[in-house]
């Protein structure tokens, strides 16, 4: 029996509110920037919509795509192909049969900004003015199916829809096409783009949302005492997965190997996590068990950690069940305090980052805590990156989606 196969990542593609690609956003993290913004749009005035903020991306799409693409590809689409783009250079470009390709792009919410246009535009204009592109954009499979078609990827092409675990569980999933035998490469990830009237008021009427208005880069606090919710973010985050035999074949540069993928759903409540974490939990350990690593080997993790009251510490609670009480040689870090919420998109960063982190031995920082919730027991990287050891280490990164979905990935030095 063969045996199944180590997977290496080997290409990084992101635009985010941090910069329009990794480089850009990495050292952007690195050094505790805020890509929350005053909205420069009378959403507010014109909807009564109370919160005037968001984390938009920082390069427009506009300033990296074609025309026509702008055309036919729904924001959440555009950002993903940048995103692959980039990670497909990072990689080498492989040269890989199409039928040993394949690619996983998920998104929480879908092609949001086509699907209201074109209901505005059926309620004024009337049909006969619907644009014929408008189903293709607005499908939540269409990222995937634009990376699929841009890159030739014949050994399927997937979006799992798990909200905020969207990007995340896509890269556990081409791990596990990988693996089974069905691919040698996947590109994998997740994007989203939100950040329009409607979904902002309705993120607002359940209270999710930070109303921090007059001071949007200080609003996303997670485990600060007064956090009071999460800023909304978009953009998008690929990986290029690969077998690690297929990569030493090609003299692929390695940043990390996606050793353990965990998955559970805590079948509980429509948006509140388990009060006891047993899902996340589960999740962790899964993912750990795969992977091959001790609990005391983790070194890092890069938390889900949304700037809710009672999402953070549920999730701390959990870390420390799955890692133990001695977590002071542990690196937690909340990226999302800088990036804000990219939802379907945020796992797939926030793997990214885990990657970086391990590849150079560095916890990005968590910002705008000055007062730490007392009850979170496990070490927080504040304000400036903190040196990880050297030797082999492991890191896990979080995702947990409205729905009871948890996601857990366990990324190894290579």
């Amino acid at each position: 029996m063969s045996s199944v196969p180590d997977v290496v990542v080997t290409g990084l593609g992101a635009t985010t509110p941090l910069g329009g690609d990794v480089a850009t956003t990495w050292a952007a993290a690195l050094a505790g920037e805020s890509g929350a913004r005053t909205l420069e749009n009378d959403w507010a005035e014109t909807y009564g919509i109370p919160v005037t903020f968001a984390a938009q991306i920082k390069v427009a799409p506009d300033q990296v795509l074609a025309r026509p693409e702008l055309k036919r590809m729904d924001p959440s689409t555009q950002y993903a192909m940048i995103a692959t783009r980039e990670a497909w250079a990072d990689a080498g470009s492989p040269e890989v049969d199409g039928e040993r390709l394949g690619a996983v792009v998920s998104s929480g919410i879908g092609g949001i900004w086509t699907t209201l246009d074109g209901w505005d535009t059926l309620r004024e204009r009337g049909a006969r003015r619907m644009l014929p592109m408008t189903v293709p954009m607005l499908m939540p499979n269409s990222p995937v199916a634009y990376v699929s078609l841009e890159l030739g990827a014949q050994a399927g092409a997937h979006a799992l829809v798990s909200a905020c675990a969207s990007g995340a569980e896509a890269i556990g999933y081409g791990v596990d096409m990988i693996r089974s035998g069905r691919a040698d490469v996947v590109v994998a990830g997740g994007t989203e783009a939100t950040i329009h009237p409607m979904p902002m008021a309705a993120f607002a009427a359940s209270r999710t949302l930070s109303l921090r208005n007059d001071d949007p880069q200080g609003a996303s606090r997670p485990y600060d005492v007064q956090r009071d919710g999460f800023v909304l973010g978009e953009g998008a985050g690929v990986v290029v997965l690969e077998s690690a035999e297929h990569a030493a074949a090609r003299g692929a540069r390695v940043y990390a190997r996606l050793a353990g993928v965990g998955l559970s759903a805590d079948a509980y409540h429509i948006t509140s996590p388990d009060p006891e974490g047993r899902g996340q939990v589960a999740a962790m350990r899964r993912a750990l068990a795969e992977a091959g690593v001790a609990h005391h080997d983790v070194v890092h993790v890069n938390a889900h950690a949304t700037s809710t009251k009672v999402g953070d510490l549920t999730e701390t609670r959990s870390i420390r069940s799955v890692l133990g009480s001695d977590t002071d040689h542990v690196a937690l870090s909340a990226t999302k305090s800088m990036t804000g919420h990219l939802l379907g998109g945020a796992g797939a960063l926030e793997t990214i980052f885990a990657v970086k982190a391990v590849h150079e031995r560095l916890a990005p920082p968590t910002i705008n805590v000055t007062e730490p919730d007392p009850e979170l027991e496990v070490p927080l990287v504040r304000d400036t990156p903190q040196k990880l050891p050297d030797g082999d280490i492991a890191a896990i990164n979080n995702s947990f989606g409205f729905g009871g979905h948890n996601v857990a990935l366990v990324v190894t030095s290579a």
